[in-house]
Order: C-alpha cells, then structure tokens, then sequence
C-alpha cells in the first residue's frame, strides 16, 4: 500500500498548538494556522450524501478558504484564472521580476503592509512610464502583478513577479503598439528607476511617520540610522529579471496558474516529519536548479512558513494599465478590437454536457443523493504531539 503524502495541515495539527504557546504570534498567523488545522475536518462541518437506491454515502467536510492553506489554492487559483480569461489579449506577454534587497527583510517584517504596497507601486510605476516612453512602446500597456515574499527554503526573499503585455495602447486609443518580439524593455535600465521609485516611496513613508520600528529595527527610528539604511540601498544593485516572452492566451493562462495562488510551500514539497523535524524538497538555483532536501527543526519550519502569512485584507494580486480595475473593460474591449481578438472559448467546465445530473449516484446509476449537512463539530481535547512521515 502507497504511503499517505505528509501534508502542512498534519504538521500543524501535531505541532501547532505547542508552538502557539512558546512563541508570540500577530493574530493573522495564529488565525492561519488554526484555520490550516481545521482544513477538510470535522471541526469545519461537511455534508454526508447518501444514494436513496443503494446506500453508497459520500463524507466531505468544508475547506478553511484560508489563502494561507495548500489544499485550499488550486481551486482558487483555477476560479481567479478563469474569471479572467475574457481580459488575455492575442498578443506575447513577458514576464518580469522585481525584488527587493535582503537589508530591507527586517523592515518589511515589522510594517509589511507598507513595504509590499511600495513594492506593487514602485515595479507598476517603473513598467508603466517604460510603457509610455515613445522610445520603447509609446502608450499604456496592461500587466498583473503578484506578490512572493519566500525563497525555495522558506526565508525572506521578497518580490513581484509581473505577467506584461507585449504591446500597449497609444494615447488617442486608435491603434496597438506591438513591442519586439523577444524584448520588452532594458533590464538595467528598468532596475535603475525601480530602485529610485522606491526608495523615493521609502523616504517619504519614513518622513510621514507611517513607518513603525521595534526590536531589530529600533535603531532606525533614528533619522540619521534612516538616512544610512537608504545611502546603502542607493549603493546597493537591485535586481530586475525578465524572462522569455509568454505565447498565446492559451499558454498565459497556463502560465499565470503557477503564480498567482503560490503559498511558501506546497504539500508536494514535504518529505517528512519525523523526531520533530520537518524534510523538505527545495531547487538550488546557485546549483543549476538542483533538487535537494533541507532538515528543519518544527518550530524553526514553522517559524518560516509564518514569515509569510500576509496581513489582513492584503491584496496580493493586482492589476495596473490596461487591466486597473477602474478602466480594464473599456479598454480591454477597445485593444481587442484593434487586434481583432476572438471571443475567449469557454472552458471545459461550461462545456458539461446539459444531460449530466451532479445529483445521480456514479455507483448504481439509478440514484440519487440524498444531502445531509453536517455541522461543525467541537473542538476535540488536545492532542499528544505525534510524528508523520
């Protein structure tokens, strides 16, 4: 018999409520891991679907939604991608990341909500005026951004990866600008302004006291420790990466679904937990993208999965250009138009035939079910922390 794949939920459903209760917690990470414990269990409720011909049942118990949770992102994933399939333009689209340096982690861990606002701004505002400049393109170009704030072992390493347009929009909306094939916009150059416009942003957010600093960061509250961060950061390359252009909508819509759910680490990751230590599969990019296995203590594996739990409400997917939310169908329609785009096919969940009846037995075929909520249940006492592997 296979053995049962290792899961998140199983690690913190052993470890979780032990590591609560030795380490200080924001309210978003404790929420997050008790939501990840309660996944697809009892404690969520569920329906109990009983055939009235042959008695086969069905058990299934609701998920937590929590976008935290990696049982919960493929489905939501698929709904956020397929909600936008009527926006994808016939056109390339070129993928660009921008990061921010390691020395602004500690900032960003205590006023998160701001340095990953800048970093949206900065890297929509850098594109953008490339987009507009007559030199590259001339007009108003369309591109998604999505925030990763982890590296493949779980530390900080905090950047946007950007999904553009190969074209943009002129200014009158007469007419599509198609960019070079395989070339979107300098690197070194887009770097030079990213980094200018944040740190632009940066200063003035210090200037304006939305910034808050304690523990590590104390010392910068200091005007001049803030002024010394900044000069090292002026100083400092930061990393702009763009990659081969995307094909057509078919491929972006492929492409698109292997970042915009992305949690820190996915189910598929996990090797083991065994003695209280966590194994997990990781890629060496510094190794020719190697695949490796990395040995966590679980309270140092959990520490790091919570350095990525997002504030409340955070938007971490969002559109700018061509696909702002004010403007995306307007505009949308108008490029189309210009490129003559077809109208989006549907998916092949709209494709189910009209004679398939979800409520038939797949058993008998000759029932049908019979739906029973179930709701949700107590807590069970405290488990004994136990080993997975």
């Amino acid at each position: 018999m296979a053995a049962t794949r290792l899961t998140l939920a199983e690690i913190v459903r052993a470890h979780g409520d032990a590591y609560r209760r030795t380490h200080r917690l924001a309210p978003v990470q404790a929420l997050a891991l008790r939501a990840i414990a309660a996944c697809r269990t009892a404690l969520l409720g569920g329906r109990r679907e009983t055939c009235d011909h042959c008695g086969a049942t069905r058990l299934t118990f609701n998920s937590c939604r929590n976008r935290h949770c990696p049982a919960c992102q493929a489905q939501a994933s698929a709904r956020w991608i397929e909600a936008r399939r009527a926006a994808l333009l016939p056109v390339p689209y070129f993928h660009v990341v921008f990061t921010l340096p390691h020395a602004l982690n500690a900032l960003a861990q205590g006023n998160p909500r701001v340095v990953y606002t800048l970093l949206f701004r900065a890297a929509a505002e850098t594109l953008l005026a490339f987009g507009r400049d007559p030199r590259h393109l001339g007009g108003t170009i369309g591109l998604t951004a999505i925030l990763h704030t982890w590296s493949q072992t779980l530390t900080e390493h905090v950047h946007v990866h950007c999904l553009v347009t190969g074209g943009a929009l002129s200014r009158d909306r007469t007419r599509w600008i198609h960019g070079r094939a395989a070339f979107l916009f300098p690197v070194t150059a887009l770097s030079v302004v990213f980094r200018a416009t944040y740190l632009t942003g940066l200063q003035r957010a210090f200037t304006d006291g939305t910034l808050t600093f304690a523990a590590g960061t104390a010392p910068l509250a200091d005007a001049g420790r803030f002024a010394a961060l900044v000069t090292q950061l002026w100083a400092t390359p930061w990393v702009v990466y763009a990659k081969r252009p995307v094909g057509g909508p078919a491929q972006v819509l492929q492409y698109l679904g292997r970042y915009t759910h992305r949690i820190a680490i996915s189910n598929a990751r996990l090797v083991s937990l065994v003695d209280g230590v966590v194994q997990f599969r990781w890629k060496d990019y510094a190794d020719r993208a190697r695949t490796k296995i990395m040995a966590l203590a679980v309270d140092e594996f959990l520490r790091r999965f919570l350095l990525h739990v997002l504030p409340r409400g955070f938007v971490r997917i969002r559109h700018f250009g061509l696909l702002a939310n004010s403007q995306r169908r307007a505009l949308i329609a108008r490029a189309q138009n210009l490129l003559r785009a077809p109208t989006p096919a549907p998916s092949s969940d709209d494709a189910r035939p009209a004679d398939v009846d979800p409520t038939r037995c797949p058993f008998c075929r000759r029932g049908h079910w019979h739906v029973e909520i179930l709701p949700p249940a107590a807590p069970p006492p405290m488990p004994v922390p136990s080993d997975t592997s």
